[in-house]
């Protein structure tokens, strides 16, 4: 009995070396990417990114949780702004803070999981112009440690995230969209009326036709 014991720690050590070395020959890098055209100048969507304070009317998970509790720190947008959160199971806990931002150019973040992983990685928002609307592009990447290249192996991590990533682009093309249909109407209304047509004044009526008599003889 003992000796089958033996046996079965061994194999199942044996197997555990074989998976861990699988494991790390993993990618240590990666680098998840979605994008999306959105019919709104690039000043419209910018702000959706660089304040803080308006993602939770796009963020996909922002709504997984709505009683998780929230905190901003440092300015109200832009370099330096901090967002942190902390809800149930489904969205953990974690902060983030702007790190750079070019206006209506780009955005970068540093994103920090605190639970249910600790992990630091980088995410950028790309602005691009395409002719009257903008082209947003949602970027992730960083370093896979042991735990993210087991887990990787199981779930596909690019689809996983690159849904999320998907639901939330769509959102922001609402809010975008919507926010220069706004800026269009009211210019609309504040542009000045066309000037009526103008229409020549009466000169009085044509006088009447010459007329000759002749005179009786």
């Amino acid at each position: 009995m003992l000796k089958k014991i033996g046996i079965g720690f061994a194999v199942l050590g044996a197997i555990l070396a074989i998976f861990a070395i699988v494991v790390a020959t993993r990618p240590g890098e990666f680098r998840y990417e979605r994008s999306l055209a959105m019919s709104a100048p690039v000043d419209a969507v910018f702000p959706l990114v660089n304040d803080f304070h308006n993602w939770k009317d796009w963020s996909p998970w922002d709504k997984l949780d709505p009683s998780q509790k929230t905190t901003y720190d440092g300015p109200a947008s832009g370099v330096g702004a901090k967002y942190g959160w902390n809800g149930n199971d489904d969205v953990g806990e974690g902060r983030m803070s702007i790190t750079d931002a070019k206006a209506n150019e780009n955005v970068k973040i540093k994103l920090e999981f605190i639970r249910p992983f600790a992990a630091v990685n980088d995410t950028e928002f790309l602005f691009k112009p395409e002719g009257s609307g903008t082209k947003v592009s949602w970027v992730m990447s960083g370093t896979n440690n042991f735990m993210s290249k087991a887990f990787g192996m199981f779930v596909d991590m690019d689809k996983m995230l690159g849904s999320d990533f998907d639901k939330g682009l769509t959102q922001m093309k609402v809010l975008a969209e919507k926010e220069a249909a706004r800026r269009a109407e009211e210019a609309k209304k504040a542009a000045p009326a066309a000037p009526a047509p103008v229409v020549p004044a009466a000169t009085g009526a044509p006088a009447a036709a010459p007329t000759s008599t002749a005179a009786a003889q």
